[in-house]
């Protein structure tokens, strides 16, 4: 059973302070998180009502010993190969979770690609280019951020590249 979800004009966390200050539009989006849900990605796009193919979830993978962020729709999986393929790389694995918990400033399950405690490079799933708004974590479990995937795209310095897979 969906959870309905809360809109909200702003936050308080490191992603969407970075945001504001950038002064890029941007809705919050806020509901109640079930820690005995399977999948924090599927059960924000649960919960906010909106196409699990709108939602991307925030991970982190290791390149070649360098941390990257792949932010890839909740509905499909990383390709790790094409991951390491779109930054130059030769072989990419998920990054130790307490890891990416550490260099991010996020926890798992609500690690944003924005407002990260070191800035990381990023990857977008080229995917997101057909829609006029994704939602991505805010920072914290039960609160996503929707906003326009080139806004996202220039804020974090990404590069766009097919990495998900269905």
């Amino acid at each position: 059973m969906a959870k309905k979800a809360k809109k909200q004009q702003s936050g308080g966390t490191p992603a969407t302070v970075a945001l504001t200050a950038a002064g890029t539009a941007f809705t919050v989006h806020s509901y109640e998180h079930d820690p005995a849900h399977p999948s924090y990605g599927e059960e924000a796009a649960e919960a906010m009502g909106v196409s699990p193919d709108r939602v991307f979830k925030t991970l982190v993978a290791d390149v070649d010993g360098q941390l990257t962020v792949a932010v890839v729709p909740v509905a499909g999986q990383l390709d790790l190969k094409a991951l390491a393929s779109a930054v130059g790389g030769k072989r990419a694995t998920m990054a130790d979770p307490a890891l990416a918990e550490r260099t991010t400033g996020y926890v798992r399950g609500g690690i944003s690609p924005l407002g990260q405690r070191k800035k990381l490079r990023t990857v977008i799933d080229s995917s997101a280019e057909r829609h006029a708004t994704i939602c991505v974590s805010a920072g914290r479990r039960g609160l996503e951020v929707e906003l326009a995937p080139k806004s996202l795209a220039d804020l974090t310095d990404a590069v766009l590249a097919p990495i998900g897979r269905a």
